[in-house]
C-alpha cells in the first residue's frame, strides 16, 4: 500500500505560494489588460485587441524614453563592471588590507534607500559642483549596479580554481596575460550575469531616476508613470507587457546559456 509523501514544512510551503500569487497575480491582471478591447484600463478586459500594442511601440515620448534607458543601462552596466571586476579580484585574490570592509562599502547601495543616493548626488554634484543631470545620472545608477558587479562576479570567483591561475603563472604567464587566458573564461558566467542584473536593474529604476532627471533626458519608467497620470488607457499595460515579455526572453536565454543556479550558488560561499 503506496502513502503518498508528506509536506515536512507545510507553514513554509504555504508562505512561499502565498508570496508567489501576490507576485503573479497584478501582473497577471496587467498583461490581461493590455489586450482589452476597450477604452479604459479595467479588469476584466472588455473584448480582445493588439491596438494598445500598436499606439505603444509608435507613441513618440515611449520610443524616445525607450532609447534613452538603454543608453543609460548600457553605459552604467559597462561602468559597474569596470570598477567591479578589479574590486572583485583583489578582495578575492589579493591582499587588501580590510577586504571585508571594502566589500561591505561597494554592497553598501543595496540597504542605502535609493532617494537617499539620489538627494546626496543632487545636492553635492549638481548644486556642489555644477554637474549636468545625465552624468549625474549615470554616476547614481552606476554606483546602484556596483553590487551586482562585486557580489554576482565574485561568485563566480569563488567557484572557481585559483590553482589553475596560480600553474598558468608557474609556466611563466605574467599576470596580464594570466588574467586575460585563464581568470577572465573562468570569470566570464559571472560577469554575464552580473551585466544582465545591472542592466535590468538600472533599465526599470524609477526613484532615482524620477530625482535626477530632467525634461532633455527622461527613462521609459518615469514616462509611463507621467503618462499614468494623465491618461487611464491600456496603453502603458501594454508597454509594461512588452517589457515583460522581453526580460523573461532574455532570461530565460541567459539561463540556457550561462545558468543562473551555477553562479549563484557559489554567493553563499
Amino acid at each position: 500500500m503506496s502513502t503518498m509523501p508528506k509536506t515536512r514544512r507545510p507553514v513554509a510551503s504555504t508562505l512561499a505560494v502565498l508570496g508567489y500569487v501576490v507576485m503573479i497575480v497584478p501582473i497577471l491582471f496587467v498583461v490581461a489588460t493590455a489586450f482589452t478591447g476597450g477604452r479604459t484600463l479595467t479588469f476584466p478586459p472588455q473584448g480582445f485587441s493588439l491596438r494598445w500594442f500598436e499606439r505603444a511601440v509608435t507613441y513618440e515620448p515611449f520610443t524616445g524614453a525607450l532609447v534613452s534607458s538603454l543608453q543609460l543601462a548600457l553605459l552604467a552596466t559597462l561602468l559597474a563592471l569596470a570598477v567591479g571586476i578589479p574590486v572583485t579580484l583583489a578582495i578575492h585574490r589579493g591582499r587588501l588590507p580590510g577586504r571585508s570592509i571594502v566589500e561591505g562599502l561597494f554592497l553598501s547601495p543595496l540597504i542605502v534607500p535609493e532617494l537617499v543616493v539620489g538627494l546626496a548626488l543632487y545636492q553635492q554634484l549638481m548644486i556642489g559642483f555644477g554637474l549636468s543631470n545625465f552624468p549625474t545620472l549615470l554616476i547614481g545608477h552606476t554606483a546602484l549596479m556596483m553590487p551586482y558587479a562585486v557580489r554576482v562576479t565574485g561568485a563566480s570567483l569563488a567557484l572557481a580554481d585559483p590553482a589553475l591561475e596560480e600553474a598558468a603563472r608557474g609556466l611563466g604567464a605574467s599576470p596580464v596575460r594570466a588574467f586575460f587566458t585563464v581568470t577572465l573564461p573562468m570569470l566570464r558566467p559571472g560577469i554575464f550575469s552580473a551585466a544582465l542584473l545591472s542592466f535590468v536593474t538600472s533599465f526599470n529604476n524609477v526613484p532615482l531616476s524620477l530625482l535626477l532627471q530632467d525634461r532633455d533626458f527622461r527613462t521609459l519608467p518615469v514616462t509611463m508613470l507621467d503618462y499614468v497620470q494623465q491618461s487611464y488607457d491600456p496603453m502603458v499595460a501594454a508597454m509594461a507587457t512588452l517589457i515583460l515579455a522581453a526580460t523573461v526572453v532574455v532570461a530565460v536565454i541567459a539561463e540556457r546559456t550561462v545558468g543562473f543556479a551555477k553562479i549563484f550558488g557559489g554567493i553563499n560561499k
